[in-house]
Protein backbone atom coordinates (compact mmCIF):
# COMPACT_ATOMS: atom_id res chain seq x y z
CA UNK A 1 0.00 0.00 0.00
CA UNK A 2 2.71 2.62 0.52
CA UNK A 3 4.77 1.55 -2.45
CA UNK A 4 1.21 2.11 -4.68
CA UNK A 5 1.06 5.54 -2.71
CA UNK A 6 4.72 6.20 -3.33
CA UNK A 7 4.41 5.59 -7.21
CA UNK A 8 1.14 7.42 -6.79
CA UNK A 9 3.18 10.30 -5.53
CA UNK A 10 5.66 10.49 -8.12
CA UNK A 11 3.81 10.17 -10.94
CA UNK A 12 1.37 12.95 -9.79
CA UNK A 13 4.89 15.34 -9.33
CA UNK A 14 5.92 14.30 -12.92
CA UNK A 15 2.87 15.33 -13.90
CA UNK A 16 2.85 18.93 -12.34
CA UNK A 17 6.70 19.36 -13.41
CA UNK A 18 6.46 18.76 -16.95
CA UNK A 19 2.72 20.57 -17.24
CA UNK A 20 4.77 23.52 -15.74
CA UNK A 21 7.53 23.06 -17.61
CA UNK A 22 5.17 22.84 -20.48
CA UNK A 23 3.58 25.95 -20.08
CA UNK A 24 7.01 27.30 -19.63
CA UNK A 25 8.35 26.37 -22.92
CA UNK A 26 5.00 27.34 -24.74
CA UNK A 27 5.01 30.93 -22.58
CA UNK A 28 8.54 31.18 -24.36
CA UNK A 29 8.40 29.95 -27.41
CA UNK A 30 9.44 32.80 -30.73
CA UNK A 31 6.36 33.95 -32.81
CA UNK A 32 7.05 33.19 -35.91
CA UNK A 33 6.62 35.92 -38.48
CA UNK A 34 7.12 37.20 -42.20
CA UNK A 35 10.03 39.37 -43.14
CA UNK A 36 8.79 42.01 -46.07
CA UNK A 37 9.38 44.45 -48.54
CA UNK A 38 6.88 46.59 -50.37
CA UNK A 39 6.62 46.32 -54.58
CA UNK A 40 7.96 49.40 -56.22
CA UNK A 41 8.07 51.06 -58.82
CA UNK A 42 11.54 52.31 -60.92
CA UNK A 43 14.40 51.94 -63.77
CA UNK A 44 15.88 48.45 -63.98
CA UNK A 45 19.63 48.39 -65.75
CA UNK A 46 20.78 44.64 -66.42
CA UNK A 47 24.84 44.24 -66.65
CA UNK A 48 27.53 41.30 -67.82
CA UNK A 49 30.54 42.35 -65.47
CA UNK A 50 33.92 41.66 -66.44
CA UNK A 51 37.50 42.67 -65.62
CA UNK A 52 40.03 44.68 -68.26
CA UNK A 53 42.93 47.03 -68.86
CA UNK A 54 43.02 49.91 -69.69
CA UNK A 55 45.19 50.56 -72.85
CA UNK A 56 46.36 53.67 -74.93
CA UNK A 57 44.34 53.93 -77.87
CA UNK A 58 47.68 53.59 -80.56
CA UNK A 59 51.04 52.69 -79.34
CA UNK A 60 54.09 52.74 -81.31
CA UNK A 61 56.90 50.50 -80.51
CA UNK A 62 60.43 52.67 -81.10
CA UNK A 63 63.44 50.50 -81.50
CA UNK A 64 66.93 50.32 -82.84
CA UNK A 65 68.20 49.11 -86.31
CA UNK A 66 71.97 49.66 -85.68
CA UNK A 67 73.96 48.31 -82.49
CA UNK A 68 75.89 50.84 -79.87
CA UNK A 69 76.53 52.26 -77.09
CA UNK A 70 73.62 54.75 -75.61
CA UNK A 71 75.78 58.14 -75.37
CA UNK A 72 72.71 59.95 -74.42
CA UNK A 73 69.34 61.00 -74.30
CA UNK A 74 67.46 64.17 -76.53
CA UNK A 75 65.04 67.22 -74.96
CA UNK A 76 61.51 67.03 -74.71
CA UNK A 77 58.88 69.99 -75.70
CA UNK A 78 60.18 71.57 -72.21
CA UNK A 79 63.35 71.40 -72.87
CA UNK A 80 63.99 68.48 -70.31
CA UNK A 81 66.00 65.20 -71.03
CA UNK A 82 63.85 62.46 -72.26
CA UNK A 83 61.83 60.61 -69.69
CA UNK A 84 58.78 58.97 -68.46
CA UNK A 85 56.01 61.44 -69.86
CA UNK A 86 57.94 63.57 -71.63
CA UNK A 87 55.44 64.79 -74.87
CA UNK A 88 57.68 64.49 -77.99
CA UNK A 89 56.85 66.00 -81.40
CA UNK A 90 57.63 64.16 -84.53
CA UNK A 91 61.70 64.26 -85.31
CA UNK A 92 62.08 64.76 -81.58
CA UNK A 93 65.34 63.29 -80.68
CA UNK A 94 65.43 60.34 -78.71
CA UNK A 95 68.73 58.93 -77.81
CA UNK A 96 71.87 59.02 -79.41
CA UNK A 97 74.38 55.75 -80.20
CA UNK A 98 78.08 55.51 -80.50
CA UNK A 99 78.30 56.10 -84.74
CA UNK A 100 82.46 56.10 -84.91
CA UNK A 101 82.12 52.47 -86.55
CA UNK A 102 79.43 53.93 -88.96
CA UNK A 103 81.18 57.27 -89.70
CA UNK A 104 84.35 55.52 -90.90
CA UNK A 105 82.40 53.11 -92.68
CA UNK A 106 80.12 56.08 -94.36
CA UNK A 107 83.85 57.35 -95.28
CA UNK A 108 84.97 54.18 -96.67
CA UNK A 109 82.07 53.90 -98.93
CA UNK A 110 82.76 57.48 -100.14
CA UNK A 111 85.83 56.74 -100.88
CA UNK A 112 85.08 53.49 -103.57
CA UNK A 113 82.43 55.52 -105.02
CA UNK A 114 85.50 58.15 -106.01
CA UNK A 115 87.92 55.19 -106.70
CA UNK A 116 85.02 53.72 -108.69
CA UNK A 117 84.14 57.24 -110.73
CA UNK A 118 87.84 57.46 -111.21
CA UNK A 119 87.77 53.75 -113.33
CA UNK A 120 84.93 54.87 -115.68
CA UNK A 121 86.99 58.31 -116.65
CA UNK A 122 90.21 55.53 -116.67
CA UNK A 123 87.81 53.41 -118.94
CA UNK A 124 86.42 55.94 -121.27
CA UNK A 125 89.92 57.22 -122.03
CA UNK A 126 91.28 53.72 -122.96
CA UNK A 127 88.01 53.70 -124.91
CA UNK A 128 89.32 56.37 -127.16
CA UNK A 129 92.66 54.83 -127.56
CA UNK A 130 91.36 51.66 -128.91
CA UNK A 131 89.04 53.46 -131.18
CA UNK A 132 91.73 55.45 -132.55
CA UNK A 133 94.20 52.36 -132.93
CA UNK A 134 90.97 50.62 -134.69
CA UNK A 135 90.70 53.35 -137.05
CA UNK A 136 94.51 53.52 -138.07
CA UNK A 137 94.38 49.07 -138.51
CA UNK A 138 91.13 49.73 -140.59
CA UNK A 139 92.69 52.06 -142.87
CA UNK A 140 96.04 49.97 -143.11
CA UNK A 141 93.31 47.18 -144.12
CA UNK A 142 91.57 48.78 -146.49
CA UNK A 143 94.76 49.38 -148.16
CA UNK A 144 96.20 45.89 -148.16
CA UNK A 145 93.15 45.11 -149.26
CA UNK A 146 93.43 47.02 -152.66
CA UNK A 147 96.56 46.15 -153.21
CA UNK A 148 96.38 42.27 -152.42
CA UNK A 149 99.51 39.69 -151.95
CA UNK A 150 101.83 40.35 -154.66
CA UNK A 151 105.00 41.20 -155.62
CA UNK A 152 104.86 44.65 -153.95
CA UNK A 153 102.95 43.44 -150.57
CA UNK A 154 104.46 39.97 -149.20
CA UNK A 155 101.29 37.61 -148.32
CA UNK A 156 102.09 37.59 -144.39
CA UNK A 157 102.77 41.82 -144.31
CA UNK A 158 98.97 41.32 -145.72
CA UNK A 159 97.71 38.84 -143.31
CA UNK A 160 99.61 41.16 -140.64
CA UNK A 161 97.53 44.10 -141.46
CA UNK A 162 94.24 41.62 -141.50
CA UNK A 163 95.11 40.57 -137.93
CA UNK A 164 95.63 43.52 -136.43
CA UNK A 165 91.98 45.21 -137.86
CA UNK A 166 90.59 42.10 -135.88
CA UNK A 167 92.29 42.64 -133.05
CA UNK A 168 91.38 46.05 -132.60
CA UNK A 169 87.96 45.92 -132.91
CA UNK A 170 87.95 43.47 -130.21
CA UNK A 171 89.86 45.64 -128.03
CA UNK A 172 87.52 48.41 -128.95
CA UNK A 173 84.42 46.06 -127.75
CA UNK A 174 86.10 44.81 -124.60
CA UNK A 175 86.48 49.09 -123.73
CA UNK A 176 83.30 49.09 -124.11
CA UNK A 177 82.87 46.63 -121.98
CA UNK A 178 85.03 47.73 -119.24
CA UNK A 179 83.08 50.97 -119.24
CA UNK A 180 79.65 49.33 -118.45
CA UNK A 181 81.65 47.78 -115.66
CA UNK A 182 82.98 50.76 -114.23
CA UNK A 183 79.31 51.99 -114.03
CA UNK A 184 78.20 49.37 -112.34
CA UNK A 185 81.11 49.48 -109.53
CA UNK A 186 79.76 53.20 -109.54
CA UNK A 187 76.30 52.11 -108.68
CA UNK A 188 77.55 49.53 -106.27
CA UNK A 189 79.58 52.29 -104.58
CA UNK A 190 76.71 54.78 -104.48
CA UNK A 191 74.36 52.06 -102.74
CA UNK A 192 76.89 51.36 -100.08
CA UNK A 193 77.23 54.98 -99.36
CA UNK A 194 73.37 55.20 -99.22
CA UNK A 195 73.46 52.00 -96.53
CA UNK A 196 76.51 53.72 -94.74
CA UNK A 197 74.82 57.05 -94.53
CA UNK A 198 71.47 55.38 -93.03
CA UNK A 199 73.36 53.13 -90.27
CA UNK A 200 75.07 56.72 -89.40
CA UNK A 201 71.89 58.36 -89.32
CA UNK A 202 69.87 55.07 -87.20
CA UNK A 203 73.01 56.29 -84.43
CA UNK A 204 70.35 59.25 -83.93
CA UNK A 205 67.22 58.12 -82.66
CA UNK A 206 64.48 60.34 -83.67
CA UNK A 207 60.56 59.88 -82.85
CA UNK A 208 58.37 58.82 -85.80
CA UNK A 209 55.15 60.23 -84.07
CA UNK A 210 53.59 63.16 -82.00
CA UNK A 211 52.88 61.88 -78.74
CA UNK A 212 53.92 60.92 -75.07
CA UNK A 213 56.74 58.55 -73.63
CA UNK A 214 54.98 55.79 -71.40
CA UNK A 215 58.26 53.55 -71.53
CA UNK A 216 62.18 54.06 -71.64
CA UNK A 217 63.33 50.78 -72.01
CA UNK A 218 67.76 51.58 -71.89
CA UNK A 219 69.99 54.14 -70.08
CA UNK A 220 72.76 56.48 -70.91
CA UNK A 221 75.96 54.09 -71.16
CA UNK A 222 73.73 50.73 -72.11
CA UNK A 223 74.83 48.89 -75.46
CA UNK A 224 72.07 47.85 -77.83
CA UNK A 225 72.73 45.15 -79.76
CA UNK A 226 70.53 44.72 -82.97
CA UNK A 227 70.32 41.41 -84.46
CA UNK A 228 67.31 39.21 -86.03
CA UNK A 229 65.13 41.44 -83.46
CA UNK A 230 65.04 45.51 -83.46
CA UNK A 231 65.74 46.03 -79.91
CA UNK A 232 62.41 48.20 -78.27
CA UNK A 233 63.62 51.57 -76.73
CA UNK A 234 60.70 53.60 -76.17
CA UNK A 235 56.93 53.11 -76.12
CA UNK A 236 55.19 56.16 -77.50
CA UNK A 237 51.54 56.60 -77.07
CA UNK A 238 49.90 58.81 -79.47
CA UNK A 239 47.21 60.33 -77.76
CA UNK A 240 46.24 59.56 -74.22
CA UNK A 241 43.25 61.84 -74.25
CA UNK A 242 41.20 58.74 -75.94
CA UNK A 243 41.60 55.67 -74.60
CA UNK A 244 40.91 51.91 -74.57
CA UNK A 245 39.95 49.06 -72.22
CA UNK A 246 40.84 45.61 -73.08
CA UNK A 247 38.27 43.07 -71.41
CA UNK A 248 38.35 39.80 -71.07
CA UNK A 249 34.45 38.67 -71.55
CA UNK A 250 33.80 34.68 -70.84
CA UNK A 251 32.09 32.87 -73.95
CA UNK A 252 28.90 32.32 -71.70
CA UNK A 253 28.82 36.11 -71.89
CA UNK A 254 29.79 37.23 -75.56
CA UNK A 255 26.51 36.86 -77.05
CA UNK A 256 25.39 39.73 -75.52
CA UNK A 257 28.05 42.18 -76.08
CA UNK A 258 27.55 44.11 -79.55
CA UNK A 259 29.79 47.29 -80.86
CA UNK A 260 28.73 50.51 -80.00
CA UNK A 261 26.97 49.06 -76.45
CA UNK A 262 27.27 51.39 -73.57
CA UNK A 263 29.76 50.42 -70.94
CA UNK A 264 30.27 51.79 -67.31
CA UNK A 265 33.78 50.69 -65.15
CA UNK A 266 35.99 51.77 -62.36
CA UNK A 267 39.33 51.72 -61.64
CA UNK A 268 40.90 51.55 -57.78
CA UNK A 269 42.89 54.72 -58.27
CA UNK A 270 39.43 56.86 -58.08
CA UNK A 271 37.13 55.16 -55.38
CA UNK A 272 33.56 55.68 -56.33
CA UNK A 273 33.98 57.48 -59.83
CA UNK A 274 32.16 55.95 -63.10
CA UNK A 275 33.30 56.43 -66.41
CA UNK A 276 31.42 55.47 -69.04
CA UNK A 277 32.48 53.89 -72.65
CA UNK A 278 31.54 52.20 -75.93
CA UNK A 279 32.24 48.74 -77.23
CA UNK A 280 34.43 49.26 -80.18
CA UNK A 281 34.77 45.55 -81.25
CA UNK A 282 34.77 41.98 -80.34
CA UNK A 283 38.53 40.07 -81.13
CA UNK A 284 37.54 37.17 -82.46
CA UNK A 285 41.00 35.26 -81.24
CA UNK A 286 39.87 33.57 -78.47
CA UNK A 287 42.35 32.64 -75.22
CA UNK A 288 41.89 29.39 -73.17
CA UNK A 289 42.97 29.38 -69.45
CA UNK A 290 42.39 26.62 -67.57
CA UNK A 291 39.49 25.12 -69.84
CA UNK A 292 37.81 29.05 -69.73
CA UNK A 293 37.64 30.49 -73.16
CA UNK A 294 37.47 34.48 -73.55
CA UNK A 295 36.95 37.20 -75.80
CA UNK A 296 38.70 40.55 -75.83
CA UNK A 297 36.38 43.10 -76.15
CA UNK A 298 37.87 46.90 -76.70
CA UNK A 299 36.20 49.58 -75.19
CA UNK A 300 36.63 53.36 -76.24
CA UNK A 301 36.91 55.90 -73.65
CA UNK A 302 36.91 59.43 -73.68
CA UNK A 303 40.07 60.57 -71.29
CA UNK A 304 40.45 64.44 -71.82
CA UNK A 305 40.75 65.18 -68.62
CA UNK A 306 43.97 62.79 -68.32
CA UNK A 307 42.64 60.80 -65.42
CA UNK A 308 42.73 57.40 -66.72
CA UNK A 309 46.46 56.44 -66.64
CA UNK A 310 48.02 53.22 -68.88
CA UNK A 311 47.36 49.73 -67.82
CA UNK A 312 45.00 50.69 -64.41
CA UNK A 313 42.96 47.30 -64.11
CA UNK A 314 39.22 47.98 -64.66
CA UNK A 315 36.19 46.57 -63.10
CA UNK A 316 33.54 46.96 -66.11
CA UNK A 317 29.95 46.27 -66.78
CA UNK A 318 28.19 46.28 -70.16
CA UNK A 319 24.89 47.27 -69.88
CA UNK A 320 22.99 44.60 -71.90
CA UNK A 321 18.95 45.35 -71.05
CA UNK A 322 17.12 48.58 -69.02
CA UNK A 323 13.81 48.96 -68.16
CA UNK A 324 12.55 52.32 -67.14
CA UNK A 325 9.04 52.70 -64.85
CA UNK A 326 8.74 48.97 -63.85
CA UNK A 327 7.55 47.19 -60.55
CA UNK A 328 10.48 45.56 -58.70
CA UNK A 329 10.58 43.25 -56.47
CA UNK A 330 14.03 41.97 -54.36
CA UNK A 331 15.10 38.70 -56.06
CA UNK A 332 14.83 36.61 -52.85
CA UNK A 333 11.19 37.43 -53.18
CA UNK A 334 10.91 34.68 -56.12
CA UNK A 335 12.90 32.24 -54.58
CA UNK A 336 11.27 31.99 -51.05
CA UNK A 337 8.51 29.43 -51.05
CA UNK A 338 5.85 28.92 -48.34
CA UNK A 339 5.90 25.84 -46.45
CA UNK A 340 2.91 23.79 -47.02
CA UNK A 341 1.38 24.53 -43.31
CA UNK A 342 1.89 28.55 -44.16
CA UNK A 343 -0.39 28.52 -46.79
CA UNK A 344 -3.89 30.43 -46.29
CA UNK A 345 -6.38 27.60 -47.03
CA UNK A 346 -8.40 29.15 -49.66
CA UNK A 347 -5.29 29.79 -51.56
CA UNK A 348 -3.57 26.02 -51.09
CA UNK A 349 -4.76 24.79 -53.84
CA UNK A 350 -3.07 27.59 -56.00
CA UNK A 351 -0.15 27.76 -53.36
CA UNK A 352 0.87 24.29 -54.33
CA UNK A 353 0.95 24.29 -57.34
CA UNK A 354 2.45 28.06 -58.11
CA UNK A 355 5.38 26.86 -55.55
CA UNK A 356 6.71 24.52 -57.81
CA UNK A 357 6.11 26.86 -61.07
CA UNK A 358 7.90 29.91 -59.04
CA UNK A 359 11.05 27.83 -58.62
CA UNK A 360 11.29 27.36 -62.16
CA UNK A 361 10.51 30.90 -62.94
CA UNK A 362 13.06 32.84 -60.15
CA UNK A 363 15.65 30.37 -60.68
CA UNK A 364 15.21 31.85 -64.67
CA UNK A 365 14.83 35.50 -64.54
CA UNK A 366 16.79 36.67 -61.18
CA UNK A 367 19.33 34.68 -61.68
CA UNK A 368 22.29 36.78 -62.47
CA UNK A 369 20.78 39.50 -64.77
CA UNK A 370 21.09 37.83 -67.95
CA UNK A 371 18.92 38.84 -71.26
CA UNK A 372 15.80 41.22 -71.11
CA UNK A 373 12.52 38.90 -72.06
CA UNK A 374 9.20 40.19 -71.96
CA UNK A 375 5.37 39.06 -72.65
CA UNK A 376 4.97 35.16 -73.64
CA UNK A 377 8.71 34.72 -73.14
CA UNK A 378 8.86 35.58 -69.85
CA UNK A 379 9.54 33.26 -66.94
CA UNK A 380 6.55 32.56 -64.52
CA UNK A 381 7.07 33.03 -60.87
CA UNK A 382 5.05 33.63 -57.63
CA UNK A 383 5.58 35.94 -55.08
CA UNK A 384 3.86 35.69 -51.57
CA UNK A 385 2.11 38.20 -49.56
CA UNK A 386 0.60 38.21 -45.93
CA UNK A 387 -3.03 36.42 -45.75
CA UNK A 388 -3.34 37.19 -41.53
CA UNK A 389 -1.17 34.71 -39.70
CA UNK A 390 -0.82 32.90 -43.40
CA UNK A 391 0.43 33.55 -47.04
CA UNK A 392 -1.05 33.52 -50.48
CA UNK A 393 0.50 33.10 -53.89
CA UNK A 394 0.24 35.77 -56.48
CA UNK A 395 1.44 34.36 -59.73
CA UNK A 396 3.86 37.20 -61.46
CA UNK A 397 5.68 37.21 -64.93
CA UNK A 398 9.61 38.18 -64.33
CA UNK A 399 11.53 40.16 -66.67
CA UNK A 400 14.83 41.86 -66.55
CA UNK A 401 17.11 41.20 -63.17
CA UNK A 402 20.05 42.86 -62.46
CA UNK A 403 21.11 40.56 -60.08
CA UNK A 404 19.28 42.31 -57.05
CA UNK A 405 16.31 43.32 -58.22
CA UNK A 406 13.85 41.43 -61.02
CA UNK A 407 10.96 43.63 -63.19
CA UNK A 408 7.50 41.73 -62.24
CA UNK A 409 4.26 42.02 -64.00
CA UNK A 410 1.38 41.05 -62.31
CA UNK A 411 -2.61 42.46 -62.46
CA UNK A 412 -2.85 41.46 -58.80
CA UNK A 413 0.06 43.06 -57.92
CA UNK A 414 -0.22 46.81 -57.23
CA UNK A 415 2.95 48.94 -56.41
CA UNK A 416 3.62 49.26 -52.78
CA UNK A 417 1.85 45.55 -52.18
CA UNK A 418 4.42 43.97 -49.34
CA UNK A 419 5.60 40.82 -50.57
CA UNK A 420 7.72 37.97 -48.18
CA UNK A 421 11.24 37.53 -48.46
CA UNK A 422 12.04 35.52 -45.61
CA UNK A 423 10.61 34.04 -42.37
CA UNK A 424 11.53 36.07 -39.03
CA UNK A 425 11.44 34.83 -35.19
CA UNK A 426 10.51 36.61 -32.75
CA UNK A 427 10.37 36.67 -29.06
CA UNK A 428 6.80 37.25 -27.96
CA UNK A 429 4.03 35.40 -25.91
CA UNK A 430 1.36 33.13 -26.51
CA UNK A 431 1.43 30.50 -29.85
CA UNK A 432 0.02 31.28 -33.27
CA UNK A 433 -0.99 29.15 -36.16
CA UNK A 434 2.57 29.02 -37.08
CA UNK A 435 3.99 28.50 -33.67
CA UNK A 436 2.99 25.37 -34.05
CA UNK A 437 4.37 24.20 -37.08
CA UNK A 438 7.64 25.73 -36.84
CA UNK A 439 11.00 25.97 -34.98
CA UNK A 440 9.30 26.68 -31.65
CA UNK A 441 7.88 23.33 -31.40
CA UNK A 442 8.79 21.25 -28.13
CA UNK A 443 10.92 18.51 -28.87
CA UNK A 444 12.14 17.19 -25.54
CA UNK A 445 11.68 14.06 -25.08
CA UNK A 446 11.09 13.98 -21.62
CA UNK A 447 8.47 16.48 -20.96
CA UNK A 448 4.81 15.06 -21.71
CA UNK A 449 3.47 17.01 -24.57
CA UNK A 450 0.10 19.07 -23.98
CA UNK A 451 -2.85 18.15 -26.15
CA UNK A 452 -2.82 19.38 -29.44
CA UNK A 453 1.04 20.01 -29.81
CA UNK A 454 3.32 18.04 -32.47
CA UNK A 455 6.31 16.50 -31.73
Amino acid sequence: MKRTKMIVGVVTVVLVVGIASCYVSRKKTPAMGFDTVAVKRGNLVATIGATGTVEPEEVVDVGAQVAGLILGFGNDKAGKTIDYGSEVEAGTVLARIDDSAYAAQAAQAGAQLQQAKAQVASAEANLEQLKAKLNQAQRDWERAQKIGPSDALAQSLYDSYEEAYESAKANVTAGEAAILLAHAMVAQSEAAVSRAQLDLGYCVIKSPVKGVIIDRRVNVGQTVVSSLNTPSLFLIAKDLKRMQVWVAVNEADIGNIKPGQSVTFTVDAYPGQVFTGQVGKVRLNASMTQNVVTYTVEVITDNSNGKLLPYLTANVQFEVGRREGVLMVPNAALRWSAPPQLIAKNARGAGSGGQRKAGGGSGGAPGGGGAAVSGADSPRGTVWVQDGKFVRPIRVQAGLSDGTMTEVQSDKLPEGTEVVISQSVSSGHGGSAADTTSAGTNTNPFIPQMPGRRR
